[in-house]
Formats: C-alpha cells, sequence, structure tokens
C-alpha cells in the first residue's frame, strides 16, 4: 500500500487540529480540573490522569492522556482477565470490565474520559481524525499489513470509533477500515467523522 502524499491537506490539518485544540484547552480547562478533582475525591490512591505509553506514526512511542476511569492496579490485573477478553485478534476488551470505577463508567459512557487527548493533538502526536493509537503490546502482534495504519498521525476518532458498534467489529475489518481512511482521507471526510463522532457522544456506547 503506497500512501499518496498531500502537503496542502496535510498542512491545513494539522493547522486545524493545533487552533482547535488550543482553544478548546483554553476553554474547558475548568472543566477538566473539576473532572480531576471528582476522580481524586472517588479514589484518592490513584492520580487522576491516566498516562499510557501508545504507538504513533511510523511506530513512534508517545504517551497518551485520559482521565483515568480503571482502579490503580488496573494493568496488573490484566493478565488474570485474560480469558474473559471478548475480543478477537490482539485487542483487550471486556463489555463488564471490573476494574472500572463507578465514575469511571460514566466518563467512558459519555467519551469524557478522551478530552484529556486534546493534549495529545495541540502537541501534535495526534490529530482529530486518524486511526486509533493502540498499545505496544497490541503492535507487536500486528501483521505487516495492520501496521500500514501507522502511516498517518494517529487520531482521536476514525472509521471505526464513528461506526455503529464498533465494538462488534472484528479486528480484521477494523484494521481494513483504518487503511480505507488512509485512502480516502481528505478535508469533507475528517469533518464527517468528526460530526458522526459528536452525534455519537449522545448515544449509549462504550468507549476504548
Amino acid at each position: 500500500m503506497e500512501v499518496r502524499k498531500k502537503p496542502f491537506y496535510s498542512f491545513v490539518k494539522r493547522l486545524f487540529d493545533f487552533i482547535v485544540s488550543l482553544l478548546f484547552v483554553i476553554v474547558f480547562s475548568p472543566f477538566f480540573l473539576v473532572i480531576m478533582l471528582i476522580i481524586s475525591l472517588s479514589d484518592m490512591k490513584g492520580k487522576p490522569i491516566f498516562v499510557q505509553d501508545r504507538v504513533g506514526k511510523n511506530g513512534k512511542i508517545f504517551k497518551l492522556y485520559k482521565f483515568r476511569t480503571m482502579c490503580i492496579d488496573a494493568e496488573d490485573q490484566k493478565a488474570s482477565l485474560r480469558e474473559q477478553n471478548e475480543a478477537d485478534g490482539p485487542a483487550f476488551k471486556i463489555k463488564d470490565d471490573p476494574r472500572i470505577t463507578k465514575i469511571g463508567g460514566f466518563l467512558r459512557k459519555t467519551n469524557i474520559d478522551e478530552l484529556p487527548q486534546m493534549i495529545n493533538i495541540l502537541i501534535g502526536n495526534m490529530s482529530f481524525v486518524g486511526p486509533r493509537p493502540t498499545i505496544p503490546e497490541e503492535v507487536a502482534q500486528y501483521s505487516e499489513t495492520d501496521k500500514l495504519r501507522q502511516l498517518v498521525t494517529p487520531g482521536l476518532t476514525c472509521y471505526w470509533q464513528a461506526s455503529k458498534n464498533r465494538n462488534d467489529i472484528p479486528f480484521d475489518e477494523w484494521m481494513a477500515l483504518d487503511r480505507k481512511y488512509i485512502e480516502d482521507r481528505g478535508f469533507l471526510l475528517d469533518l464527517k467523522l468528526i460530526f458522526r463522532t459528536i452525534a455519537a457522544v449522545f448515544k449509549d456506547r462504550d468507549g476504548r
């Protein structure tokens, strides 16, 4: 698969990402502080912001930021929950994950937990639209075809993220959707996916 270079599109997209994410962080920083306070009061043992290594463009590792939605030893419990994994392929997903806190369940349901990724977009290691960044542990199990999704900057939303019942989509189809985005990417598609995702926030759906 050969990725077409689109210098004008890439420039405008980065400019859009920078301006919108900067405005969002400035305007909603008080809201961020309130959410962080609520998380801290509900579970004083852990930090309100969850930081995790993710794989970005060209395989580069970066730190992804989210509001913490799980107990502090969630990663340690993952091995014991492996048999309950409901996702196929390298992905790990449990519908009623016991590691999710009460406030975490609400944050995930409303996708509020993803908002700190505005910092990632502002920095430039993420975009508003692009394949969702995954963890190195999963990427290590990718085929060479699956790794093609790393040819572009990962995003907050994508074809998969904006799909109905996205958690029921098989792994191979998810990867195919990411490759389709890389081939189809453009201004109109990005705007379409952004608006579809905003609409999805008001629906009862699980997040990733």
